[in-house]
Formats: C-alpha cells, sequence, structure tokens
C-alpha cells in the first residue's frame, strides 16, 4: 500500500485522537488535576510507555551530533508546547483551544519559509488562509464560558503559544524522524520532556488528591496518557516520515470538525448555516494544501 496513503491515514487518525482530547481532558482539569500536574502524569506515562516498548527493539543510539537537535525538539514540543496547552485548557474551554491551535500551519508556512526556505504554491497559500478562516469562523460562533474556565484570554494566549512552539517542533523532529526509530526517538524527546518540565510540573502533580479521583475520571486520565500521548505520537511521527510538514500540520485544521462532531454528538452544540460553510472553509482548505503539484506535461 502506498506510504502516502498510509501517512495520510495515520494523520486523520493522530489528529482525530487529539481532536477528542480537548474535551476529554478539560473534564479533569481543573477540578481534579491542574494543568501542569496532568503534564507531569502525561510525561511519566509516555515515557514508562516508549521505554518499555523500546526494549523489544534492536537497539539504536543517537548520534552526538544529533543530541542537541533532540533537546531542541524535546524542549519545543513536550517542554513548552505541553505546558502551553494543558495550562491554557484549564483556563480557557476545549472549543477554543481546538479552533486556535488550528493556527499550528500558519505557523509551520512561516517557520519553514524562515528557516527551510521552502517553497509555497499559491493554491496551498490559499488553502492555508482559506482553512484559518473557516476555523476562526468556528471559534466566533461558539463562544462558551462554563464555570471551570477561569482565564479565557489568557487561555487563548497560551494556545498560540502552543500552536507556535508546536509548528517549530515539527519542522525540527522531522530531520531526526526520518532517520530514527519512531519508538527510540520518542522515549528520549518524553524522557528531556520530563526532565524539563519537572521544576514548573512537579508541585502541582504532588498536590493531586488521587483517592478523590473518581473512576470515569482515571477513565479520562487513560485516555490522554494510552491515546493522546503514545498512539497520537506514533502516527504522527509516522505521518511526519512520510508527509511534508506543512502538509501534515493542516490536518489540525479537522479538530475543528471532530470537536463539534462530539459535542454534537453529547448534546452540547448545535450546527447552523454558518457553522456549515466555516466546516466547507476547512475541508476546502486541507485539499488544496494536501494536493499534489502537478508535473508540467512533456
Amino acid at each position: 500500500m502506498d506510504k502516502r496513503f498510509l501517512a495520510t491515514l495515520a494523520a486523520l487518525g493522530g489528529t482525530t485522537i487529539y481532536a477528542l482530547n480537548h474535551t476529554i481532558a478539560k473534564d479533569v482539569m481543573p477540578t481534579f488535576v491542574q494543568g501542569f500536574g496532568f503534564i507531569m502524569i502525561r510525561l511519566i506515562g509516555g515515557t514508562i510507555l516508549f521505554w518499555t516498548v523500546s526494549m523489544f527493539l534492536p537497539k539504536q543510539t543517537i548520534a552526538r551530533t544529533d543530541i542537541r537537535h533532540l533537546v531542541r525538539a524535546a524542549f519545543l514540543g513536550m517542554g513548552i508546547n505541553m505546558l502551553a496547552f494543558f495550562k491554557g485548557l484549564e483556563y480557557s474551554t476545549p472549543i477554543n483551544s481546538t479552533v486556535i491551535i488550528t493556527t499550528t500551519p500558519i505557523m509551520v508556512f512561516l517557520f519553514s519559509v524562515i528557516l527551510l526556505k521552502e517553497q509555497m504554491a499559491r493554491y496551498r497559500v490559499i488553502g492555508v488562509l482559506l482553512g484559518f478562516l473557516g476555523a476562526l469562523s468556528l471559534i466566533l460562533f461558539n463562544q462558551h464560558a462554563p464555570p471551570n474556565a477561569s482565564n479565557i484570554p489568557l487561555g487563548n494566549f497560551l494556545f498560540v503559544v502552543n500552536a507556535s512552539t508546536y509548528g517549530l517542533y515539527m519542522i525540527y523532529v522531522k530531520p531526526l524522524s526520518e532517520k530514527y526509530n519512531t519508538i527510540h526517538l520518542l522515549k528520549w524527546l518524553f524522557l528531556i520532556g520530563l526532565v524539563m518540565s519537572s521544576p514548573l510540573a512537579l508541585p502541582e502533580f504532588l498536590a493531586v488528591n488521587w483517592k478523590q479521583i473518581p473512576l470515569p475520571i482515571w477513565g479520562r486520565i487513560g485516555f490522554v496518557v494510552l491515546g493522546t500521548t503514545f498512539i497520537n505520537y506514533l502516527l504522527m511521527l509516522y505521518a511526519l516520515r512520510h508527509l511534508r510538514a506543512t502538509t501534515l500540520s493542516v490536518f489540525t485544521y479537522i479538530q475543528p470538525i471532530m470537536g463539534i462532531m462530539f459535542a454534537l454528538a453529547v448534546g452540547a452544540d448545535q450546527m447552523n448555516a454558518i457553522k456549515w460553510l466555516a466546516i466547507a472553509f476547512v475541508l476546502v482548505g486541507v485539499y488544496l494544501v494536501t494536493k499534489r503539484e502537478q508535473s508540467p506535461a512533456a
């Protein structure tokens, strides 16, 4: 089967898991676990899972020349990125996080042009802008501030930080993903991220009252650790290995659609003509940015 097709399916699967993560993780915060404490849970779980699986694979050593690139990727993707996302989700709403993070392709595009001198066809630029316009219109018609969203402006700003650092992470981790086994790469990324995040995350982790967490909340924590952390990162790194960073990042546009579908399924939202139009913009944007460039006829 075509690797590009499999990579596209992996990107779609990873994006779907992450879209559900916004609402599921929010059910945990801040009532049972605060944002930084949740990061500690995720990083510990991810580190244990990836190191355990790596024991059953052929050994692979990170080249000394790649260590600084590995640390930089971990700092962006498992450090600042996670800290900003979970703290932002603690302060804001799942819909806001779902939509604002769709600015990631814009960030990847800008960073790719600046750092990688990547050329972007005009129709891909139009696709990025259309997708961003559609995602932005979704947030304008989904303003909902529940009691557990204490500081929406700060939370939304942290989501922008999250999108920016994740965009940089995707660019810096791509060469490493092409060189090293996915599991071995992730085990080091999560371990380094755990060490870097501990000074901020450890106090909130230690403050968790584990005995008062009900079983359904444990299920949501399990989804974040196993689904969002383990399975999602495997799928997205596989996709990154076979797709361009700008192409892969556009799949974050699907997150608002999945978020709305999930909200409809649980009776938390309703559709209208404007929302359908916004979804159309998102889908057209995804199509344009992922479309292959046509070779000129001979």
